[in-house]
């Protein structure tokens, strides 16, 4: 299933149409290829290189963060749209501009939905805390991108029962 949504998604953003457009075209084909019994959820984003403008669409994941200053600054929140296949109005965009620097991480409910070593939910705030420790000590979005799954995974005794994707961006500014 994901893979029909990722190959809509790549045929509509070759064809260069807007994110409404783009999630629509995946919608369409998770519908006809699967029926309304099955649905995938997605982050939709744009980044103008050029000027930092980001544009998104959240069908269905927690809201990604911005890391300002090697920081986590705050969530990126907005209207959330149904998860593709869920036949939603088209969908509302979020929009930011970005300081050259600046990060934002997209990640799965996955990550923060799992349970630490104690049994206890990892949830949004601790999963803050390894990112502002991460951000401080490998400032190469590699680094920190490459870094912080192993991290997570330590933080749950080496256990993990659901999906765990996360995707880091950074914006240095116009060239």
């Amino acid at each position: 299933m994901d893979t029909v949504a990722i190959g809509a998604y790549r045929h509509a953003r070759r064809i260069s149409v807007g994110l409404p457009e783009i999630y629509a075209f995946m919608d369409r084909a998770i519908a006809e290829q699967f029926g309304p019994d099955h649905f995938v959820t997605a982050q939709i984003m744009r980044l103008d290189t050029m000027t930092g403008r980001v544009q998104w669409v959240n069908a269905g994941h927690p809201a990604p963060l911005l890391i300002r200053g090697h920081r986590a600054v705050r969530r990126l929140r907005g209207p959330t749209t149904l998860p593709v296949c869920f036949g939603g109005h088209e969908p509302r965009i979020s929009e930011l501009a970005l300081d050259p620097g600046d990060r934002i991480m997209c990640f799965t409910d996955g990550l923060i939905e799992e349970h630490d070593v104690g049994g206890e939910e990892f949830g949004e705030e601790q999963l803050i805390g390894w990112v502002d420790r991460l951000e401080r000590t490998a400032y190469e979005t590699r680094a920190v991108a490459r870094s912080l799954p192993h991290t997570l995974k330590r933080a749950r005794g080496g256990i993990t029962t659901d999906d765990a994707t996360l995707l880091l961006i950074e914006w240095r500014g116009a060239d």
